[in-house]
């Protein structure tokens, strides 16, 4: 398995089985990630709507950290 940043990202979400995936469709940094759509997920193989949602508000999680230092 992969060790980098999107895996831990993946791992704190319990949803380590994407890691792979995320990879090999180009998602291999925090900030390629805060791009992700519907449509990646799907490319991606994220099919359960329960992992989606969690990957959804994960994302907004680092958008909105991302405003908050651009703020200080």
């Amino acid at each position: 398995m992969c060790t980098n940043i999107v895996y831990e990202w993946l791992k704190t979400l319990q949803l380590p089985q994407y890691a792979e995936s995320f990879v090999d469709n180009g998602y291999d940094d925090l900030e390629v990630c805060k791009q992700i759509g519907d449509p990646d997920l799907d490319a991606i193989g994220v099919a359960v709507p329960h992992h989606r949602r969690r990957i959804h508000e994960a994302v907004q999680r680092l958008k909105e950290a991302d405003e908050r230092a651009a703020g200080l």
